[in-house]
C-alpha cells in the first residue's frame, strides 16, 4: 500500500477530470444474467448477421444452450479456463455465450500462434479444453487437452443452464505481449464487461444500436464489439472473412446500417487515405490503439463533422477502454490529441513519485473502478507491482499503473505522451520489444540483439530487429515465426557484425536506424 498526496491544484484537476464517472450499473448481474434477459425479453430480435445469416436473440440463446449442455456433460464446470479457437462467425458468438453460461472462462487463441506459444498460456491459465471448428487441425497439436467441435450440441436448448454465474467470475482471459519473454494473461470479470457497455458515454449503446465485429477475437476491442451489442439488445454483424477490404467494409456498413464502429489507428488512417466515405453512413468511428495523426484526424473530422469521430485509450487491464475523447473542432497542432476523460464508472489519475500531478505536468496513468483485472494469471509478482493499493486522504484506491505517460489540461483533458517502458502498440497489438529481444537472444546463433520501432514515411509503424549472429536473416526470422505471434515478428530482420553504442554504452538506435540496409 503506497500514499498518495496532492496539492491544490493537483486535487482540483484530478476532481474536474473524475467528476459524474460513477453512475449506476448492474455491478452485481452476470453477462449470463444479462444476455438471457435480453433473450426472453425480445427473443425475435436480431441478434446477428454474418453474410445472409441471421439469428434472434432466441435462436443465439438456444444454440449456446445446447453447446453449453455438451460442456458440463463433458465435466467443463464453473471457474475451468475453455480455449476458443472458431472463424469469425455465428458459431464463434454461440462459443463464447456457450462458455459463460457454463460459468467457465473464454480464452480466445489464434491457430497461427506457434505451438510453443499455445502451451505456455494453457500452462498460465490452466486449460485443459477447447473449442473449435478445426478440431482435425488443432488435435495432434494440443496433446492432451480436449478439442470439442463447435457443432457439438446437447438437448434442444429450451432451458438455460442451471449454474449460478457471479459479477466477479471471469468471464474471459486475454494474453498480451511480457517484458520476461512470458506472455501475460489477463482475466476479466463479468461486471467489467457490464462496466464497459452499459449506459455508455463514448458512444450510443441500446436495443437500437448495430455493432460491427471486426476485430480479431483475441484482441480486446472484440469484448466491445460483441457485448456492446448483445448485452444491451442490439445487434452485431459479423465482419465475412479475415481480411479487411475498405470496398467490403463499406458495403457491408451500408447494408447493414451499421451504427458504430471502432477502428485500429492504423486502419483509421489507411481510410482516411484511401477512401474517407468507407464509413459515412455510421453514426459513431471509434479509434484508437496507437497515438494519433493529426492530418489524418483533421481531414476524418472535415468529412465527418463534429462528434461522430472519437478517440478512445484503455489497455485490456482496464477492460478495452478507459477513456474518450470526442472530436468536435479542429486540433491544436502543438500538442498530439487527447485521449480525453474517462468513460462510466472509471477514474483516472496521474501520478509522479507517489503525488498527484498538476496541470500540464507529465506523469504516469493510473486507473481504477470495477474495470480492473484483478491481475495477471500465476504472475502474482508482476500483480503487485502493477496493481497496487494507494491511500489519499484516508480512501483506499486500488490502482492500475499503465506505464503511459500523460498529463491533465487544465479542463481536466488528459493528453498521451508516450511509454515509460519499452511497450509498445503496433496496428492494434500490445507488442513488449523486450519479449521480441529475449526470443531472438534465445537462438544459439544470436550474440546480441536489439529491436525497436521505425516510423516510415507515411506515419506507420514498424517492428525492427537487428541482430550480431553468425545466422542469417531467413534463419532467425524463421526461428521467430515458430514462437512469436506473427504480428510480434519484425519486418526487418537485419544481421550486423555488431551494435553500435551511444556514449553511455547502450544501443546506439539512431545509429542503427540511419545505416539500415532495408528501407521498410
Amino acid at each position: 500500500m503506497k500514499r498518495l498526496t496532492a496539492g491544490p491544484r493537483a486535487r482540483a484537476v484530478h476532481a474536474l477530470a473524475n467528476a459524474d464517472t460513477s453512475v449506476p450499473f448492474p455491478a452485481d448481474s452476470s453477462m449470463k444474467e444479462l444476455f438471457e434477459h435480453r433473450a426472453r425479453r425480445a427473443g425475435g430480435t436480431t441478434a446477428l448477421v454474418h453474410g445472409d445469416r441471421r439469428m434472434t436473440y432466441a435462436q443465439l440463446n438456444a444454440a449456446a444452450n445446447r453447446l453449453a449442455g455438451h460442456l458440463l456433460r463433458q465435466g467443463c464446470r464453473r471457474g475451468d479456463v475453455v480455449g476458443v479457437c472458431v472463424r469469425r462467425s455465428c458459431e464463434l458468438v454461440v462459443a463464447l455465450l456457450a462458455i459463460v453460461k457454463c460459468g467457465a472462462v473464454y480464452l480466445p487463441f489464434d491457430p497461427s500462434w506457434p505451438d510453443e506459444r499455445l502451451h505456455v498460456m494453457f500452462g498460465i491459465a490452466g486449460c485443459d479444453r477447447v473449442v473449435t471448428d478445426r478440431p482435425d487441425d488443432l488435435t495432434p497439436r494440443l496433446p492432451g487437452r480436449r478439442v470439442i467441435d463447435v457443432s457439438t450440441s446437447d438437448g434442444d436448448g429450451s432451458a438455460n443452464p442451471a449454474v449460478t454465474v457471479l459479477a466477479t467470475d471471469i468471464a474471459y482471459i486475454n494474453f498480451t505481449s511480457g517484458s520476461t519473454g512470458r506472455p501475460k494473461g489477463v482475466p476479466i470479470q463479468h461486471r467489467s464487461v457490464v462496466r464497459l457497455v452499459h449506459d455508455a458515454r463514448y458512444t450510443r449503446l441500446d436495443e437500437k444500436t448495430v455493432t460491427l465485429f471486426l476485430a480479431p477475437v483475441t484482441f480486446d476491442a472484440a469484448t466491445f464489439e460483441i457485448w456492446g451489442a448483445l448485452l444491451n439488445g442490439g445487434t452485431c454483424v459479423l465482419y465475412p472473412g479475415g481480411f479487411i477490404r475498405l470496398s467490403e467494409l463499406r458495403r457491408v456498413v451500408r447494408q447493414h446500417s451499421v451504427s458504430t464502429v471502432f477502428l485500429t489507428t492504423a486502419l483509421f488512417n489507411t481510410m482516411v487515405d484511401e477512401d474517407v466515405d468507407a464509413l459515412g453512413t455510421v453514426d459513431t468511428v471509434l479509434t484508437g490503439g496507437e497515438a494519433h495523426s493529426l492530418p489524418h484526424v483533421d481531414k476524418a473530422l472535415a468529412h465527418y463533422g463534429a462528434g461522430r469521430i472519437v478517440s478512445v485509450y484503455g489497455p485490456t487491464e482496464c477492460t478495452t477502454f478507459a477513456t474518450y475523447y470526442p472530436l468536435t473542432g479542429p486540433q491544436p497542432e502543438d500538442r498530439p490529441l487527447p485521449i480525453g476523460r474517462p468513460i462510466q464508472n472509471t477514474r483516472v489519475h496521474v501520478v509522479r513519485d507517489d503525488r498527484l500531478c498538476e496541470p500540464g505536468e507529465t506523469g504516469e496513468v493510473c486507473l481504477s473502478g470495477p474495470g480492473l483485472s484483478p491481475g495477471y494469471a500465476g504472475m502474482p509478482e508482476e500483480t503487485a507491482r502493477r496493481f497496487v493499493d494507494h491511500v489519499l486522504d484516508g480512501v483506499t484506491e486500488r490502482l492500475y499503473h499503465t506505464g503511459d505517460l500523460a498529463y491533465f489540461e487544465a479542463d481536466g483533458v488528459l493528453v498521451f505522451q508516450g511509454r515509460d517502458d519499452d511497450q509498445v502498440k503496433i496496428n492494434g497489438h500490445r507488442i513488449e520489444l523486450g519479449e521480441v529481444q529475449h526470443v531472438l537472444t534465445g537462438h544459439p546463433d544470436v550474440r546480441q540483439a536489439f529491436v525497436t520501432v521505425h516510423v516510415t514515411g507515411t506515419g506507420e509503424r514498424v517492428l525492427m530487429a537487428f541482430a550480431v549472429s553468425d545466422g542469417t536473416s531467413e534463419v532467425l526470422r524463421d526461428h521467430l515465426k515458430r514462437r512469436l505471434p506473427p504480428y510480434m515478428v519484425p519486418a526487418v530482420i537485419e544481421v550486423r557484425e555488431s551494435l553500435p553504442l551511444s556514449a553511455h554504452g547502450k544501443v546506439d538506435r539512431e545509429a542503427l536506424l540511419s545505416s539500415l540496409r532495408t528501407v521498410p
